[in-house]
């Protein structure tokens, strides 16, 4: 899912694109959609809705394919007189994959779409700039958002395991991306914008043992006022510095060990019912829980949080060491900037990495330089001047759950835009080609499915023109 949603990205293909091209769209952008809707919006008041299709023992509501037009409103792309003719396509599509994953019994367990969850809400909160920030906007805690889209997120996997299945064994030669290429009239090919491949060095302001101590005093102070009786949930009202649970009296809500930082978890799965733990040390800061229920392997808790404040003084430390990095690879050769993350770098994503950023969008190294300035203002700005190689003076980073930290940042390539060509786009042209042979194939199991599977589509859409003939007459 993330190398088509890139390649898509990075050749600019749209659904307003002639219809040949367009079908790359069944399963690439249009495809998630729904989910960017839903996350991207606060939930908006209930209106009347309908069954617009039936399909096995599915169905499509009106209220979704509302939901995948605002959004296609809102990504500024095209619209046309068949575009929400189109994404209803998309999701009659999408229903026909669901129902048999269904039949074949296909399976996705909690823990892949607890990681999916993850990686979603991971980069929504890039995009908007703090969990708190997205807790505010949609008007619910994290662990809130989650519980809602669980189960459609566990469709969206179903149906995108339905689809490997249908295309696992589709290869694409050298000669079938040369004669796809050839296919593209020269006035269409896609324009790539500049892209940048970065490199950082992140080093974590060392939090003084006098503010460490000051916390956990403040906590054990709380943890003895319950322990006499005092109200869990009134002092996390007052005290928590979680702004998603404080407001719930501390509470998480329902939530499994995979959703858990492991410290946290480990402490939460031992406790008895109403007990109070010792202080817990997590990334987050300092905890106390108290267990409220637990059911199999899912527990909702209560816990106060506290954070260290990291001084003025412990953030110029943290410069200084970087500086102390600069000053040692000047004077060894052989201590590359590459060599250096991996030995230095406080940021586990990137240090195994050589220190190579990647795209939360696409899931490569590579990020184009106009999104790059919305995903992170500041690097831009930073690497907007440097010439290739060059490593920057360490620049202040402000995390996305507001924490801060000081990094270098060395520009590892930048590619001029241009227009796409066989020589410096090779791989994206065998990604779009590969996925437009993958279509075919999808499209003639669609033809295939519709005939054996029972569909039932609402009146409103018989105008509609279909890559498929869903009206047909069907068989159950």
């Amino acid at each position: 899912m993330h190398s088509k949603e890139g390649i898509l990205r990075s050749m600019k293909i749209s659904c307003s694109l002639p219809r040949h091209i367009r079908k790359l769209l069944v399963i690439g952008y249009c495809f998630l959609l729904p989910i960017s809707a839903a996350f991207s919006q606060p939930k908006q008041a209930e209106v009347i809705d309908k069954i617009s299709a039936v399909l096995g023992e599915n169905i499509v509501l009106k209220s979704e394919l509302e939901a995948q037009y605002q959004q296609f409103l809102i990504s500024g792309y095209p619209t046309e007189d068949n575009s929400r003719c189109i994404l209803f396509e998309d999701l009659l599509f999408q229903k026909l994959l669901l129902n048999q994953a269904q039949l074949d019994s296909l399976e996705v367990n909690d823990s892949q779409v607890q990681s999916e969850l993850d990686r979603r809400i991971r980069y929504f909160v890039t995009q908007i700039g703090s969990e708190k920030k997205l807790e505010e906007y949609y008007q619910k805690s994290i662990g809130e958002i989650k519980d809602e889209f669980h189960d459609l997120i566990k469709e969206q996997l179903l149906v995108q395991q339905m689809q490997q299945k249908i295309t696992s064994n589709v290869k694409i030669t050298p000669a079938e991306v040369k004669a796809y290429f050839n296919t593209i009239p020269e006035d269409s090919l896609p324009y790539i914008d500049s892209e940048v491949q970065v490199a950082q060095i992140v080093k974590k302001p060392p939090m003084s043992e006098a503010e460490k101590t000051s916390v956990k005093e403040k906590l054990e102070g709380f943890r003895q006022r319950i322990l006499k009786g005092e109200g869990f949930g009134t002092l996390a009202v007052l005290y928590s510095e979680d702004p998603g649970s404080a407001k719930k009296s501390g509470e998480l809500g329902f939530v499994s060990r995979q959703e858990l930082v492991p410290e946290f978890a480990a402490v939460a799965f031992r406790l008895k019912k109403d007990e109070v733990s010792e202080i817990v040390e997590t990334e987050f800061g300092y905890h106390i829980l108290q267990m409220i229920e637990r059911r199999g392997e899912q527990v909702n808790v209560r816990h106060i949080l506290l954070t260290p404040k990291v001084s003025p003084e412990d953030l110029q430390k943290a410069k200084n060491y970087l500086d102390s990095i600069t000053g040692l690879m000047k004077e060894v050769d052989t201590l590359t900037f590459e060599i250096a993350a991996g030995k230095f770098s406080d940021e586990e994503e990137t240090k195994m990495n050589s220190g190579l950023m990647v795209n939360p969008q696409t899931g490569t190294t590579k990020f184009e330089s106009e999104l790059l300035g919305q995903y992170d203002p500041t690097l831009f700005f930073a690497i907007e001047k440097m010439e290739v190689g060059d490593i920057s003076q360490p620049i202040i980073w402000q995390k996305a759950d507001g924490s801060k930290a000081y990094r270098l940042v060395k520009l590892v390539n930048r590619t001029k835009p241009h227009i796409a060509n066989m020589k410096e786009d090779y791989q994206k042209i065998q990604d779009a080609s590969l996925m437009e042979k993958q279509n075919r194939m999808i499209l003639k199991w669609i033809d295939k499915r519709i005939q054996k599977t029972y569909i039932k589509i609402d009146e409103e859409f018989k105008d509609c023109i279909f890559e498929n003939n869903w009206f047909k007459e069907q068989t159950q």
